[in-house]
């Protein structure tokens, strides 16, 4: 079958990046599992972290990524039921690692589950064939969109989680998203959106606050390295924002803490400009900020989710979609960060 593959581990990602003719078709489903044909695949930053190599973690190449993907049951596995063939699903590639079971572990009351990634740590939709665990899967309508569905996944459940779950997003709050224009970002300007919350957005770039406008964002800010709080507690009336959802990391967040209200809540799901940030100890502890990291979600949160995407409430930003054979120029793209929204693979 044909799949988009990794040759090797290297950075830049993209000139390592071929469409193989004769990658092998995936072993019969394990119990519990289904093999899925894939109608389209999405990008997310997981592909370049693989192509680049994830720190602590020893990945084998050549090797098949893709975190994100739409298609149709073509099998299942033993004690899964056969009405699943056939059926439209995307996937929640976030997979639970069962944690150690020792006599002197404490109460597991707090600790949060532990994640393999399909797309990772297994190999992921950017091929004709996959699989997948069947309690991972959503199903959706005939009628959807594939290209939609395939871009919709990992990024709207990572906001959902962070946002609703665990930042306990109320509606018509406010809400800062930085970097506007990734997969995150987006779908996160969507939730917000649909809860009837009024956002606002950062990026260095005016063509992106521009779509971020078209989309919804009520206040934008062109990020040019400058302390822009002042202007978020300007246009809050010094009220300050409910929440920050800040993937940017160290460039950002100072700003951000400086930017919310008391009780306010810093999500994060990710650091692109680095882990080390400098923060205010005496705002979050005076104000009562709620500091929240995130990494995806449980599948019940991805039905969730999904179920608002099959009822038409919330709709995945699509930024250019690539043919399989034009899988290098889809990770040159991806690369260069020019993208607003999702990169998307049609293999039909």
């Amino acid at each position: 079958m044909k799949a988009i593959v990794v040759t090797k581990q290297a950075n830049p990602v993209a000139p390592n990046i071929i469409l193989q003719s004769d990658w092998p078709e995936p072993a019969p489903p394990k119990p519990g599992s289904v093999t899925i044909r894939t109608i389209c695949s999405a990008f997310n930053h997981m592909d370049l972290w693989v192509g680049r190599g994830v720190p602590g973690l020893k990945l084998d190449y050549p090797r098949v990524s893709g975190c994100d993907g739409c298609g149709e049951v073509l099998a299942v596995g033993e004690c899964v039921d056969q009405s699943w063939v056939g059926k439209r699903v995307i996937y929640n590639a976030a997979i639970i690692v069962p944690d150690r079971a020792m006599p002197t572990d404490p109460p597991a009351s707090t600790m949060c589950p532990n994640y393999e990634l399909i797309g990772e740590h297994r190999f992921g939709a950017h091929a004709e064939q996959f699989t997948c665990p069947v309690e991972n899967l959503a199903t959706i309508g005939d009628d959807a969109d594939p290209i939609e569905a395939a871009a919709f996944g990992l990024c709207a459940l990572t906001a959902y989680s962070m946002m609703v779950t665990k930042g306990k997003l109320c509606p018509g709050q406010s809400v800062l998203i930085t970097g506007i224009g990734g997969g995150v970002a987006t779908s996160a300007l969507a939730i917000a959106k649909h809860m009837g919350c009024t956002v606002a957005v950062t990026s260095r770039h005016q063509w992106k606050l521009d779509k971020a406008k078209d989309l919804g964002a009520d206040h934008m800010i062109l990020d040019e390295g400058q302390d822009w709080s002042r202007d978020l507690r300007g246009w809050t009336n010094k009220r300050g924002i409910d929440m920050a959802v800040d993937s940017v990391g160290k460039a950002a967040h100072l700003f951000c803490i400086k930017s919310l209200a008391r009780g306010g809540a810093y999500v994060t799901p990710g650091c692109t400009t680095g882990p080390d940030a400098t923060t205010d100890l005496a705002r979050i502890f005076w104000n009562q900020l709620r500091i929240l990291g995130s990494t995806m979600g449980s599948n019940d949160e991805f039905k969730e989710v999904v179920a608002l995407f099959n009822a038409g409430a919330l709709k995945p930003v699509v930024d250019k979609v690539f043919k399989p054979d034009e899988c290098k120029q889809a990770y040159e793209r991806l690369e260069a960060g020019e993208q607003f929204g999702k990169i998307v693979v049609d293999w039909r």
